[in-house]
């Protein structure tokens, strides 16, 4: 009696890898054409063709054109094939576990580039979209407000180590870095300046440094300036 029982359990497993493969390649050939067509000009049907999938199996998967674009931008984010909330995301488990809060800085500031290669982007595609869907533009509206509500939660993360600069706010903290890890500068950089993703990630995180850490924060176990300060 156990074997049929095992078997219906293989089933599921093989039938969620086949689900996650399929869910890749739409968000694949999603991200291609939205880059390559912008938003408008994208149809359902030529990320199917794209993914190649069936045009039932991308509405299945992902819902309408707006639903798509929503979860393409959100996985973006998340560094995942899924929308996974802000606190669940590997990356952000990996910056709030780091003791230091220069540690943190660096960790988020390679999550942050790796991000933007693929984000920064669909900020182009959203641009040209917005004027014409009310629902593209307030989808990226949340996720700039929701961005900043993160940006508190990283900074008042960071002043608990005791660390920063006195005189510097939450709010100053998380509005600067607010500022600094969006889309746009990574675009003004890498995309225009034609900075390596390695070379952003080491400036930001330095720059970071810089601005927010107290002088004795930013030297080195053996007392002498790190490098990148």
């Amino acid at each position: 009696m156990e074997e049929p029982a095992k078997t219906r359990r293989y089933d599921a497993s093989g039938r969620a890898v086949a689900a996650a493969r399929t869910r890749r390649a739409i968000l694949d050939a999603a991200f291609r054409l939205f880059v390559a067509n912008g938003y408008e000009a994208t149809t359902m049907s030529a990320v199917a063709a794209e993914a190649g999938v069936a045009v039932d199996t991308v509405y299945e998967s992902a819902g309408r054109k707006p639903a798509l674009f929503r979860l393409l931008v959100e996985s973006v984010i998340a560094m995942s094939d899924d929308a996974v909330p802000a606190l669940e995301r590997d990356y952000v488990r990996a910056v709030r576990a780091e003791p230091s809060a220069g540690r943190k800085l660096e960790r988020y500031a390679s999550a942050v580039a790796s991000i933007q290669t693929r984000l920064a982007p669909l900020l182009l595609v959203v641009r040209g979209a917005a004027a014409t869907s009310p629902e593209i533009a307030q989808m990226w509206s949340e996720i700039s407000q929701r961005r900043a509500a993160n940006m508190q939660l990283l900074a008042g993360e960071m002043i608990a180590t005791g660390s920063v600069r006195d005189g510097l706010t939450v709010d100053e903290v998380a509005a600067t870095i607010w500022a600094m890890n969006g889309p746009e500068l990574f675009g003004l950089l890498v995309q225009e300046r034609g900075w390596s993703v390695e070379q952003y990630a080491a400036w930001l995180g330095s720059s970071w440094k810089r601005l927010f850490l107290a002088d004795d924060a930013t030297l080195g176990e053996n007392g002498e300036a790190s490098a990148d300060t």
